[in-house]
């Protein structure tokens, strides 16, 4: 076991996922991340000479559409909504001094 975790590194994580361990509970843990920890070391073994980085494993595209309006410009309908306006804009209270 190449990966060493200490008593620190196990009450840390204890504390971030909000779990109260026994002694038996952390010498558990301890062995079970240190071979998980193992197993992805397996991981640097592997070569990846020629290999292209990448993020998915599958090819990824937008498969949104395109962003094109349809309503038109509607601006004096909106403005008609305002309580008080001046020219083309809302009339709001102030609220930054």
């Amino acid at each position: 076991m190449a990966n060493i975790i200490s008593d620190e590194t196990i009450e840390y994580v204890g504390i971030l996922a909000k779990l109260e361990l026994s002694g038996e509970e952390k010498e558990q843990a301890k062995k079970d991340m240190g071979r998980m920890l193992d197993y992805i070391d397996q991981l640097n073994e592997l070569d990846t000479e020629g290999v292209e980085p990448m993020s998915h494993v599958f090819p990824v595209q937008n498969v949104f559409r395109e962003d094109i309006v349809t309503n038109g410009d509607d601006h004096e309908a909106v403005l008609e909504n305002a309580p008080e306006r001046r020219e083309d804009s809302y009339v709001v209270p102030m609220t930054v001094i």
